[in-house]
């Protein structure tokens, strides 16, 4: 592929949101690039559950789910800290896919749309002057018409940035961590379960093949207090929950360590910062407990795009897409974030998650409304 220095789109980040944005940009015509620090495909922590509102996007970036033999999810289950099981319907449903096979698709599928992508490429820092981006990494120095974040829950871009959610002192929505096994286990294949237990909750979901995700989020004092060892917090916190213990001591792991993630922060972010537009887990990560962060970064991602072509088909200022984006954003996931942050503060306890789920289990239009609330529609 020919070096290019001048690109109209630049995308920091290559997971879900920066990879569907950067196929939606090169099929336009845009000249675009993509920076990922890793190497496809890679594995992530990450739920790995799609609501199907995100199935017919995905058919348009060129991943037709119907053909791949995915389980099919529409049951919730959710125990609380002492194991009570509540049993509640998902009424959209969702489908379960590991992020190392849809990642390693859409990377494919961006290929052959022509997105120049750098791999194992860490952007250190993007500037903007003269209605243009000058993108510096470890191993290039490029410009932008546009320049998009998609980086990761916790990156150094924030840093550079200075983005206000860094400098916070640790409270509620603050330093969480994430651990992700995929597993073998006997697990029904039409119901994703969250597990509560102290201070964190699990999430099992079937994904392809014979195998499940195990992800759960925890604060990082459960770790700390437990001298900083995973086995050790596992043992003496999970397994208080006994579907937690039977899942953590029956199950198959199928890599001999656990995938983690530190420093994760649910901190409310900007969508646009000094001219960059923010999607994904940049723009505002969702709580695993509400809706769906996938599904949330792709639409973001069409929201954006449709933003940016009419930008650089000159229909619009710069003032007007970053407006335009900031406003749509909000009105398809403020809602849902709002309430996501509501119920997380009401798992991960003892008493305030038995007496909500004891709620939601007795008020059927409660906990359908709940659920529908974190649920987008099709995009």
């Amino acid at each position: 592929m020919q070096a290019i220095t001048k690109y109209d789109v630049a995308i920091i980040g290559g997971g879900l949101a920066g990879l569907t944005l950067a196929i939606q940009c090169a099929k336009a015509g845009f000249v675009t690039a993509l920076y990922e620090k890793e190497s496809y495909p890679f594995h992530k922590v990450c739920g790995e559950y799609i609501s199907l509102e995100s199935k017919d996007f995905l058919k348009s970036v060129g991943v037709d789910i119907t053909t791949l033999q995915l389980p099919i999810i529409n049951t919730l289950n959710i125990t609380d800290s002492y194991g009570n099981l509540y049993n509640f319907n998902l009424p959209l449903g969702g489908f379960g896919i590991s992020r190392f096979m849809l990642d390693n698709m859409l990377y494919k599928q961006a290929q052959q749309a022509g997105v120049h992508i750098f791999t194992q490429t860490k952007v250190q820092n993007v500037v903007f002057n003269n209605q243009q981006f000058a993108i510096s990494t470890n191993n290039h120095q490029h410009k932008a018409t546009i320049a998009v974040g998609s980086f990761g829950k916790r990156s150094n871009m924030d840093v550079k940035l200075k983005r206000p959610f860094i400098d916070q002192k640790k409270g509620s929505l603050q330093n969480f961590i994430g651990i992700k096994y995929h597993i073998k286990h006997s697990h029904p294949v039409d119901t994703i379960a969250l597990h509560n237990f102290k201070n964190g909750y699990c999430g099992i979901s079937k994904i392809e093949g014979d195998k499940y995700c195990l992800c759960y989020l925890t604060t990082a004092d459960n770790l700390k207090a437990n001298n900083g060892s995973i086995k050790q917090m596992e043992a003496a916190i999970l397994h208080k929950n006994p579907k937690l213990k039977n899942i953590l001591t029956n199950a198959e792991f199928l890599y001999e360590e656990p995938i983690a993630i530190s420093q994760i922060s649910f901190s409310p972010k900007a969508t646009v910062e000094n001219h960059l537009l923010m999607i994904g887990d940049a723009a505002g990560l969702i709580t695993p407990l509400c809706g769906n962060g996938m599904s949330m970064a792709m639409h973001a991602s069409k929201l954006a795009f449709n933003q940016i072509k009419s930008y650089l088909q000159q229909d619009i200022s710069r003032k007007d897409m970053e407006v335009n984006y900031t406003n749509q954003w909000k009105a398809q996931f403020a809602k849902r974030l709002l309430i996501g942050r509501f119920v997380q503060r009401l798992f991960g306890g003892n008493t305030s998650t038995y007496v909500f789920l004891k709620m939601m289990q007795h008020n059927k239009w409660l906990a359908n409304t709940l659920i529908k609330a974190t649920h987008g529609k099709p995009f």
